[in-house]
């Protein structure tokens, strides 16, 4: 499967190695390719470093993996007729917050980041996903208890069933949660893995729903 990663900070850069990992072909977008250089010769060269429209053309599934207040000025770079019809895995979380603040969402309630991504990309299948914990446990999570739940929202039922497929390969258990309207749902999870974070200085945790 071809895969493109908007995005090349850790998270974008996590995805990218999940992906790689498991014999995927992946390209990884940036503003500045060229800063990806040694991130590209760690890897190998097993994957491609481009422009975000060079990224978007050769993905079959794309990855959002960019700042939310980027976001829509990282599609316009990519060109929207290059996320047509294609499956759009949606990290992002509205964030904002300053120096020294806790984090909060800067969209809620009657609507979300995920929602705003599908109006961005009418005709692309936007699956949120990935955006409920930090990058050092979206590859291949450790916990006693077993894989934690990976909770997912979208229009598109096969476009969530290749994502449910994707979370498990990479070691999560997924729940669908409806349609992309339920982000409204999952980005306040972000919040709350942010601030168990702060409240106790460790980060190795996740979200397990419990069902019989």
């Amino acid at each position: 499967m071809k895969v493109g990663v908007l995005g090349s900070g850790e998270v974008g850069q996590t995805i990218a190695d999940g992906f790689l990992q498991r014999g995927h072909h992946v390209a990884i977008g940036s503003r500045t390719p060229e800063k990806l250089d040694d991130y590209v010769k760690r890897q190998r060269n097993m994957l491609l470093a481009g422009d975000f429209a060079r990224v978007a053309k050769f993905g079959e599934i794309l990855v959002l993996a960019t700042k939310f207040r980027g976001t829509k000025s990282a599609i316009d770079l990519a060109g929207v007729e290059n996320f047509d019809g294609k499956i759009v895995i949606d990290v992002t979380n509205p964030l904002k917050g300053g120096e020294g603040k806790s984090p909060e969402l800067s969209i809620g309630f009657t609507d979300s980041a995920g929602e705003t991504v599908q109006r961005w990309l009418p005709t692309a299948r936007v699956v949120k996903a990935f955006n409920a914990v930090g990058s050092a446990l979206m590859i291949d999570p450790e916990f006693v208890d077993g894989p934690p739940s990976m909770f997912i929202a979208g229009n598109d039922d096969e476009a969530k069933k290749t994502v449910s497929g994707i979370a498990e390969s990479f070691g999560w258990d997924p729940v669908d949660c409806g349609p992309i309207e339920r982000s409204r749902l999952l980005e306040p999870l972000a919040i709350l893995w942010i601030q168990r974070g702060i409240a106790t200085g460790k980060w190795h945790h996740a979200f397990k729903l419990l069902q019989r």
